[in-house]
């Protein structure tokens, strides 16, 4: 029995529906580095469902049902498989397009960033108290360049506007950023929107996980600074803007962000951890349950 009908269904439910569900629930902004994990989890569910689909389309004599074996066989990657180069060749096009598409935007990304860290060095002044980049402007603003040579800018403005404790909580904001190495999973996202640019799922995981990534250095930060100081500061920072390629603590997101940092706080209960921990180690490997489904 070919399996491409049921995987396309698959996709199709990860792509459309699941977004959906995950868009209208609150627990994702509770628990924003598991969302992340869950947006990321479908993202690479939707891709292997796509490519064992291809690959039962262009070779559907090919027996997915013998387990990884014959899978693999299927794909033209195992021992003795006999499929033809269309079998192998369709579904590595739908990889090659995403891990190409992940390497030019951050590439894409890394660039725009080497310019900026370029026109930083001739116009900032590097503080080694602040462990940061002062730049002259008039608005109060701070951002941080990830990456090899990571970068993190404040204005002139935030140094003198800002107390000492709202400055030191929007630098740790920046700091989790980079230690969190959230341009990576921005890139991803970005290469997932590029090859399937039609999909809900695409659009969505870009918009939410971007979200979602400035919750999680909320989070970090509130570790060692309080609530207090770290809203105020990004209520001070929402009209900056940020340079292509960076992160910032002020921004479109700002008031959500000081919404859910100064209303009533929850610790999420152990058993919603658990089963979407649980979820998003197990949707990956959902494509392979509906190719080869256990006792066929």
């Amino acid at each position: 029995m070919n399996a491409a009908p049921a995987l396309l269904g698959y996709a199709a439910v990860v792509g459309v529906a699941a977004p959906r569900l995950m868009v209208r629930g609150a627990w994702p902004h509770r628990v924003p580095a598991l969302g992340a994990a869950v947006w990321f989890a479908l993202m690479v569910s939707f891709t292997l469902a796509t490519v064992l689909a291809v690959s039962e389309l262009a070779a559907p004599t090919g027996h997915l049902h013998a387990g990884l074996v014959g899978l693999l066989h299927a794909c033209g990657l195992g021992t003795g498989a006999t499929a033809g180069g269309p079998a192998l060749a369709m579904p590595l096009s739908v990889v090659t397009a995403v891990v190409g598409a992940f390497l030019f935007h951050l590439a894409r990304a890394g660039l725009a960033r080497a310019r900026h860290r370029d026109r930083l060095d001739k116009v900032g002044v590097r503080s080694d108290r602040l462990r940061a980049t002062v730049l002259a402007h008039g608005t109060p603003a701070a951002y941080c360049l990830p990456g090899l040579r990571s970068r993190i800018v404040v204005s002139d403005a935030a140094v003198r506007l800002l107390t000492e404790e709202q400055l030191d909580a929007v630098l740790a904001h920046e700091r989790a950023h980079i230690a969190g190495r959230h341009h990576l999973v921005i890139a991803a996202a970005e290469a997932f929107a590029t090859v399937f640019p039609w999909l809900p799922l695409a659009r969505r995981t870009r918009e939410e996980t971007a979200v979602l990534l400035e919750m999680i250095a909320d989070d970090r930060t509130l570790r060692s600074h309080s609530h207090e100081a770290l809203a105020t500061a990004m209520y001070a920072m929402a009209a900056a803007g940020t340079p292509k390629g960076a992160f910032g603590a002020g921004g479109a997101t700002a008031l959500l962000r000081i919404r859910r940092i100064l209303g009533p706080r929850r610790a999420p209960h152990p058993a919603l951890r658990g089963s979407v921990a649980s979820i998003a180690l197990a949707v990956p490997l959902l494509p392979l349950l509906v190719a080869c489904p256990p006792g066929v």
